[in-house]
């Protein structure tokens, strides 16, 4: 009877991979845990890709695998399509188990669950062998319980006199700031943090992925960048709450000079993981507890020891900065030029959409050029691969988010490469009625890779050029509306007729390779991911 359950929708996908997107997407839109499943051997190495950007952003997922007869696997001996899955799954779960009897499935499935929600959220694996699935269990041997009958359901909160000891830290604080991981979303604390920051004045940088977790124009925002007023105030805070994040690479592995020196700065973490504790630097304080009971017990705790804070005036200095930086793509954002400049397309991509849309970023320049414009309004609303750098995902996330709220406007923002890995789940949106609008921002490039070749080998490519496909009329034998766009002024009359369509919609946007190819942002992410690679000789 699968799918037919009542309340249990599933959902045929054109390639495994996209599946474990979309179960990831309706994970990080919904809060609850997405389920994705694969075939036996080849079905469910195909999971892995999708599998892995939730892995790396820790959202929780139920992937199931079906696998060959319990005597004809572990260990294999030359049956079909055998693969060792527990392995193949292991460095991109948390927990996995073979359901070696049927009488087992119903704990095993409440294991799986309750691993997938607790602590650091994370992907788990059932391998299901043919004969266990094509056994039965009577309707007593199986109850279907509650989440409360067989996990927790309210998740611990840190220590209470170490609550009070950061709370003694924050209310003689300076010049405060707190830094958002993607913890704060994946706990739905966005609102105790917001609140927090406003009583303390505080500046509020994020993650990449934690983006939305408080508005990007809120008086407090300074939007995460290498140029903006957030590295100046990261670098000068004298007291540092970090929520819910590990300070990854593209966050400096939250070292100087783009943070403070380790003996000044003091440094407040707030993690369910203990082992994400100072995992990059050293820390004054741990509160190892869930993010969003922890800042409420803190706030109260700061609220009986002051009232609520002053602007400190070096504040304004950064808010400065960042205002400096975000006028710097002003040019940009309003050319006339042909091919189209990134940036206008950008910037008419997201005034046209509504602050609560739900944006799907895909792609390596592309979604750099994104983040100039595209700024975030609304919790769980950009849907991004951002520690995996996953290309591909933009396209079923941005499917798996309409059918977890089809409510709101979808969109995604991807560049053709990108697209490609995919790009038949527009089949998979049309079929599912829902209708998303991608936008294409097509180079005819691997952008980012040619980018960095002409950086760093002075213009020597190889391997990064794409040939000029047409991707409105890819979509339009696939059902949904496609549409080319070369000329800024075709944008949002375009935008507006995918809209009015009430289809899947593909925008096949040709922007100017020239200008796309290094957006300003490359030189410094390049100097990150190459470090300790010497290219002088090549």
């Amino acid at each position: 009877r699968l799918g037919g359950e009542a309340g249990l929708k599933f959902v045929t996908t054109r390639h495994e991979q996209a599946a474990a997107h979309m179960a990831d997407a309706w994970a990080r839109v919904t809060g609850e845990p997405g389920v994705c499943l694969g075939t036996v051997g080849p079905g469910v190495a195909d999971l892995v890709p999708g599998v892995y950007p939730a892995w790396a952003d820790s959202v929780p997922m139920v992937v199931l695998g079906a696998q060959n007869q319990t005597w004809r696997c572990y260990p294999e001996h030359g049956s079909m399509q055998a693969l060792d899955q527990i392995s193949l799954m292991t460095p991109i779960t948390k927990w996995r188990a073979l359901v070696n009897d049927v009488r087992r499935m119903p704990e095993l499935v409440q294991l799986a669950f309750r691993a997938a929600t607790s602590g650091r959220q994370a992907p788990v694996y059932l391998d299901l062998p043919s004969n266990v699935l094509c056994d039965k269990l009577d309707s007593e041997e199986c109850p279907i319980l509650p989440p409360q009958r067989y996990r927790a359901i309210t998740p611990p909160v840190a220590d209470a006199g170490l609550i009070e000891q950061a709370a003694e830290m924050l209310a003689n604080a300076q010049w405060p700031l707190i830094h958002a991981g993607g913890g704060v979303l994946r706990s739905g604390a966005w609102a105790e943090m917001v609140e927090l920051a406003e009583y303390l004045s505080a500046a509020v940088t994020t993650s990449q992925g934690a983006r939305g977790s408080i508005p990007e124009d809120h008086p407090l925002c300074l939007i995460p960048s290498t140029a903006s007023g957030a590295l100046k105030a990261q670098a000068t805070a004298d007291v540092v709450l970090l929520v819910g994040g590990r300070l990854g690479d593209i966050d400096f592995w939250g070292r100087p000079p783009i943070w403070g020196v380790w003996n000044t700065q003091r440094y407040i973490q707030i993690d369910i993981e203990p082992q994400n504790i100072a995992l990059n630097r050293p820390i004054d304080l741990a509160l190892t507890g869930d993010a969003k009971g922890t800042l409420r017990a803190l706030l109260e705790a700061v609220k009986m020891r002051t009232g609520p804070k002053a602007e400190n005036p070096q504040f304004e200095d950064a808010r400065q900065a960042q205002e400096t930086w975000l006028s710097g793509w002003e040019e940009g954002a309003r050319s006339d030029g042909v091919p189209i400049h990134p940036l206008r397309l950008m910037r008419e991509v997201r005034e046209f959409f509504p602050r609560e849309a739900i944006y799907a970023q895909d792609g390596g320049n592309t979604s750099v050029w994104a983040f100039y414009q595209n700024r975030i309004y609304e919790p769980r609303s950009l849907l991004w691969a951002a520690d995996s750098g996953h290309l591909g995902s933009g396209l079923p996330y941005a499917v798996g988010a309409k059918l977890a709220r089809p409510d709101l406007p979808v969109y995604c923002i991807t560049g053709d490469g990108s697209f490609g890995f995919n790009a038949l789940e527009m089949e998979t949106a049309r079929r599912e009625c829902a209708p998303i609008v991608v936008i294409i921002a097509n180079d005819m490039a691997w952008g980012m890779i040619k980018g960095g070749q002409k950086l760093v080998y002075e213009g020597r490519y190889c391997g990064v050029d794409l040939t000029d496909i047409r991707y409105d009329k890819l979509a339009d034998a696939l059902g949904c509306y496609g549409e080319r766009v070369t000329e800024p002024a075709q944008i949002r009359p375009a935008l507006q007729r995918a809209a009015d369509s009430g289809l899947p919609a593909v925008l096949d946007v040709i922007v100017d390779v020239d200008v796309h190819m290094v957006p300003p942002d490359l030189v410094m992410l390049d100097s990150v991911w190459m470090e300790g690679c010497d290219t002088g000789s090549h």
